[in-house]
């Protein structure tokens, strides 16, 4: 019987994270034939090179898909798109994929689902469903739900919103988030062994900073950084590790002023261009609180029982749980939105929070269904009416 073909596409440290169960679930299927594109990010050596994790960790990269220019400008994006549909456009009529698996939301993901659905590939998309309204994301997000045939959601609300876009049920899936896989099955790193591991040593108190920029403002993101770096003044005892922004619009100017305050305050902070999920989730594990607009800070952290911090609107309208604290992008919000977290009161109701994003096993779940289902025709879709099925 012929191998149905996946083929999984990575842009990211973070969402590869988020895809390396699957991945290893599909390339243990005797009936599979695990495909893997690397691109954006991974191939970029002031991103890390972080194409390097994937194969260490025992994967073939089938193809890689240079396509981001040196430019994080409006006009440096587009071009990068472009460069990406041209790149994946080529891959795919290379490797010959049954099926192509992405997630999320970023420009090089909306490049790599144009080029598949214009070869009429079926496109499984994980982490529709959900709104993120500070960012451009939002669009491409939606956008990429209805370039797909499958879909995998995080959670109920979100399973609702992509049928709302006219997306059949019977191929919308809420088997809950990937990243819980990651929690669950990985064995993290003790304090010493952390501590090692980033040849830094944590404080009486801890914080781990993650931000981006909010790429619909067109204002730039130093005087809102500014203040959150500002904030940390009133917590000099209080030691900051710093994960760096992404490849989106202005995030090499957070960059930038991340490099700077860590040279200013080289005893108590840190920055990393990639920690890795081992050492990220390790990292949740031993600090006080995370501070931020990622959107682990949502999903994977309140699973740690650790307040989260999230500044600003770029996760607006997201499910959130208790152990989130939203803060306006002031110094004065941010140190008393600290203050609350790290107060007993809150502390102590921490270890009431519940993940909203499901409980693991996930990417099990989305391999039977990628394994399973009949493909046939599945490329030509119907638009599910809401308003006409009461």
């Amino acid at each position: 019987m012929k191998r149905r073909k996946i083929c999984v596409i990575t842009g990211t440290r973070a969402e590869y994270g988020l895809l390396t169960w699957l991945m290893k679930e599909i390339n243990g299927d005797r009936e599979l034939d695990l495909q893997v594109i690397a691109t954006g990010m991974h191939l970029s050596p002031e991103f890390g090179l972080t194409y390097k994790q994937i194969e260490q960790d025992g994967f073939q990269i089938d193809a890689r898909v240079e396509m981001l220019l040196s430019s994080d400008s409006p006009v440096g994006i587009s071009k990068s798109i472009g460069l990406g549909t041209i790149g994946f456009a080529d891959a795919y009529e290379r490797l010959q994929p049954d099926l192509v698996v992405i997630l999320g939301d970023r420009f090089e993901i909306l490049a790599a689902a144009q080029a598949a659905m214009i070869a009429r590939i079926p496109i499984a998309h994980l982490h529709g469903g959900e709104t993120t309204e500070g960012v451009i994301d939002e669009a491409i997000r939606h956008a990429i739900t209805k370039m797909s045939h499958l879909h995998f959601v995080a959670a109920e609300p979100y399973r609702q919103r992509v049928i709302q876009l006219g997306e059949d049920p019977q191929r919308v899936f809420n088997f809950g988030a990937p990243g819980i896989d990651n929690i669950v099955k990985l064995e993290l790193l003790d304090r010493e062994e952390f501590e090692n591991s980033i040849s830094f040593s944590l404080g009486q108190r801890n914080f781990l900073v993650t931000y981006h920029p909010v790429t619909l403002y067109k204002q730039g993101p130093e005087r809102a950084f500014e203040e959150l770096l500002r904030s940390f003044d009133e917590y000099p005892e209080a030691h900051v590790i710093f994960t760096k922004s992404n490849a989106d619009t202005d995030g090499r100017i957070i960059n930038q002023m991340i490099d700077e305050y860590v040279r200013a305050n080289s005893g108590r902070a840190v920055a990393f261009t990639s920690l890795g999920q081992l050492r990220y989730l390790s990292a949740i594990q031993h600090v006080d609180v995370v501070i931020g607009n990622s959107s682990s800070g949502l999903i994977e952290v309140p699973l740690f029982k650790k307040a989260t911090i999230n500044l600003g609107d770029r996760q607006s309208g997201r499910l959130k749980a208790d152990s989130v604290i939203d803060c306006n992008e002031k110094k004065e919000d941010i140190v008393n939105a600290i203050s609350i977290a790290l107060s007993q009161d809150f502390q102590t109701s921490l270890a009431h929070i519940e993940s909203l994003y499901g409980a693991g096993n996930v990417a099990i779940q989305i391999k039977n269904v990628l394994k399973m289902v009949n493909l046939d025709g599945i490329t030509v879709k119907k638009f599910y009416d809401m308003l006409n099925m009461s």
